[in-house]
């Protein structure tokens, strides 16, 4: 019932196997687990459940004013952007005053977009470059998937919305890799994103060798039948095993990797179909034409890696650096980064804090989904750290300091969520992430321009 290939220390994590197929399967209470054992000391919670970690992007800054709790202390009235997220206010950390002094020029000239996005999970200044000499630095992620990846399938997972370069000139003299991704494995790779479901699908779904994965797509789309199909078997006979409520569990989490293949092979069929009203533009094969339904699939699909521990650690860029998407099916026919330069214009920074509270009411999709997920004593999303924000402020001054951030979920109990601290200007935002990478089992002391880690995080 797994894949003889797996780590060693994988091995008895417990799997429902079929040609080209291979379903991780959540906790369940039948079942003995080695979690106590593969992820113990800081990067597990009570009762040994494994924490986890993902980072949520969203580019051009955020309108600040409608963005910051008017006060410190306990969450109480939220702000307009925050207030899609009222049900999970027990369960933020919104945190102001933190900086990325290597998003700044600091003597390079124009480019703050491909700044932002390099600095924001390095800490570090990138080499401004167009070509094959890039340099960024090694992103916060990739430390913790060091830390934790050999007790997974995945040792990471990068996804985004928007498809993006991985060369050429997009910002100022900048790489487009610079704008276009948020992982980096070492200063000059790029942890490429994963915008297409069917791919992200696979790579979560598809078991055995490469050859194996391709026959068993290959026979399942010329079938017509679905990936559960390959594992029926073994899913009818671990059910015989297992105790009701665990039945009741596995037949719930099935047919939630069976609602998603649905969607994945839905948005498949309509891809060819341009979004009505701006038929001008051209989707990448099987991306759905709803820019919304994307980042939902996409974030479902996370909650189920996280959920059946196929990976502790991810990214997710909501859409790239200095985006122009437009976003006419809330009103807004301007392209975002077009008019994230507002020039103080009231009406424009209306416009920008509605395409900002889009982006909260997908969080707040996504949170939902983890919240849902029973585990141990609590649930999903109270083993989670959750980062979201942006490497930009205000998207008219371009500045890196006093940057939108929050964090959702208590990684196991670790961290007094509930609240809105206000830190000193020019705290770095690397501090944060030291914190987060301790609470993650790293043993790394310093990070990118971190001067320890972040106070007041546990209360």
């Amino acid at each position: 019932m797994f894949m003889s290939n797996m780590p060693k220390s994988i091995a008895r994590r417990h799997f429902l196997r079929g040609l080209g197929a291979v379903v991780a399967l959540p906790l369940l209470e039948s079942i003995p687990t080695v979690v106590a054992s593969s992820g113990a000391g800081a990067a597990s919670g009570p009762g040994g459940l494994p924490k986890r970690l993902a980072f949520l992007y969203v580019p051009n800054g955020v309108h600040m004013p409608d963005w910051t709790p008017a006060y410190e202390g306990a969450l109480t009235d939220l702000p307009p952007i925050l207030q899609p997220l009222a049900p999970f206010k027990r369960d933020m950390l919104v945190l102001s005053g933190l900086t990325h002094d290597k998003g700044r020029a600091n003597g390079d000239g124009p480019g703050d977009h491909a700044r932002a996005a390099a600095s924001w999970l390095t800490g570090s200044q990138a080499l401004k470059s167009e070509g094959s000499q890039i340099r960024a630095g090694v992103s916060a992620d990739q430390i913790a998937a060091d830390a934790v990846g050999r007790y997974t399938r995945l040792p990471s997972l990068e996804i985004g919305a928007e498809p993006g370069r991985q060369a050429g000139k997009c910002d100022s003299g900048y790489s487009c890799a610079y704008s276009n991704n948020i992982s980096w494995r070492n200063d000059s790779t790029a942890m490429a994103k994963e915008i297409h479901p069917r791919a992200l699908f696979e790579r979560m779904f598809g078991g055995g060798m490469d050859r194996e994965k391709a026959e068993g797509l290959a026979r399942r789309l010329r079938q017509q039948r679905s990936l559960l199909d390959f594992v029926h078997e073994d899913a009818k006979a671990l059910g015989r095993k297992v105790s009701g409520s665990d039945r009741q569990k596995l037949e719930e989490y099935l047919a939630a990797v069976r609602e998603i293949e649905q969607r994945v092979e839905r948005s498949e069929r309509e891809a060819s179909q341009p979004p009505a009203g701006i038929p001008e533009i051209s989707l990448p094969e099987g991306v759905p034409g709803s820019y919304e339904e994307h980042l939902r699939l996409l974030g479902d699909m996370l909650v189920l890696a996280f959920q059946t521990d196929t990976t502790r650690v991810a990214t997710f860029m909501f859409a790239n650096e200095g985006s122009n998407k437009a976003y006419p099916f809330i009103g807004v026919k301007d392209g975002h980064h077009t008019l994230s330069h507002h020039e103080n214009d009231r009406e424009k920074q209306a416009r920008i804090s509605r395409i900002n509270q889009f982006h909260t009411r997908q969080l707040a999709y996504l949170l939902d989904r983890l919240h849902r997920v029973p585990e141990g004593e609590g649930t999903l999303l109270d083993q989670c750290m959750i980062v979201y924000g942006s490497s930009i402020s205000d998207g008219n001054r371009h500045n890196h300091d006093d940057l939108p951030v929050a964090v959702f979920g208590s990684g196991g109990g670790s961290l007094l969520t509930g609240r809105h601290i206000r830190y000193p200007q020019e705290t770095p935002m690397c501090n944060l992430f030291l914190s987060l990478l301790d609470r993650m089992g790293s043993s790394v002391e310093r990070f990118g321009d971190s001067t320890g880690q972040l106070r007041y995080l546990e209360g």
